[in-house]
């Protein structure tokens, strides 16, 4: 029988109680370790991690390019959170939060420092004037599902994943209640792609580009081994939605960059500098 919790009456940190990722979990912000950041030639240097959070930018950039949109190239660096490089005083310089992914645009002077994915994702997206509509009403449709993915993946990612997936014990409380709110997650996606070819609409967006790492994974199974637990054949129009954006071809080439884990079969590209980088990683 499980003990009660009592909590104290003052919190201090436990680094013991948190897993495998306690090491790179404290209740302070700033850098712990001086180390500057590499620089690439490219305007855009980026700074990530193939999390879903860092699958979205590395899909945009891609998507650009694709697009046809060269000023686009960029360098990707990969910040390694297991070994606490979020923490260097370069990327603390980048994002004070210590969180994948970071941008730099160095294409205007000064160079405009960005965070935040959503954030990254909308400014790439109006520096190109592409995958944004540019009509108000159109324009708005997007933008509510690109803040709902920003407020609901918490909820999957740090919720749902941490206790399913990565917590150091299984607890049926915080399991249940964080399984609920992502199968209501995928209701509500389910049943607008009901009616939706893509979030926004009629048009591929960058609600699409940043929701698809999160969910389109998880329908997949590339994301916490739980499509069965999660009863994911039951969300059919999601399904759909998840198997066409993976099938573009910059989704298969974003997601791949920056990652060093998986099946020893499956393409991994640590960093990106060029076109071909991608390229000898997909044909090896």
């Amino acid at each position: 029988m499980m003990t009660q919790y009592i909590p104290p009456e003052v919190w201090v940190h436990d680094a013991a109680s948190g897993g495998e990722w306690a090491k790179i979990n404290r209740p302070v912000s700033g850098a712990t370790h001086d180390k500057v950041l590499p620089v690439g030639n490219h305007p855009l240097q980026l700074y990530s991690l193939a999390t879903p959070n860092g699958q979205k930018v590395t899909i945009m950039l891609e998507e650009l390019l694709a697009a046809g949109h060269v000023d686009a190239e960029y360098d990707a660096h990969i910040i390694n959170i297991a070994e606490g490089d979020q923490f260097s005083s370069g990327f603390v310089q980048r994002n004070p939060n210590s969180k994948i992914p970071a941008l730099l645009d160095s294409s205007v002077e000064p160079g405009i420092e960005v965070f935040e994915s959503a954030s990254i994702l909308l400014y790439l997206a109006d520096k190109f004037s592409a995958f944004l509509p540019a009509q108000p009403h159109e324009r708005v449709k997007v933008m509510n599902w690109l803040f709902w993915l920003h407020g609901s993946a918490p909820y999957l990612g740090g919720g749902f994943g941490h206790f399913y997936h990565y917590a150091p014990e299984k607890f049926e409380y915080p399991i249940n209640r964080f399984t609920m709110e992502t199968k209501r997650q995928l209701d509500v996606l389910d049943k607008h792609l009901a009616q939706h070819q893509y979030l926004g609409g009629a048009a591929y967006s960058i609600a699409d580009i940043a929701t698809w790492p999160w969910y389109g994974n998880l329908m997949l199974g590339n994301l916490y081994q739980a499509s069965t637990f999660l009863d994911v054949g039951s969300y059919p129009n999601l399904m759909r939605w998840s198997q066409q954006i993976a099938a573009r071809q910059a989704v298969k080439r974003g997601v791949i960059v920056n990652r060093t884990w998986g099946e020893d079969s499956a393409p991994q590209l640590a960093e990106r500098h060029s076109h071909s980088d991608i390229d000898n990683a997909l044909n090896a």
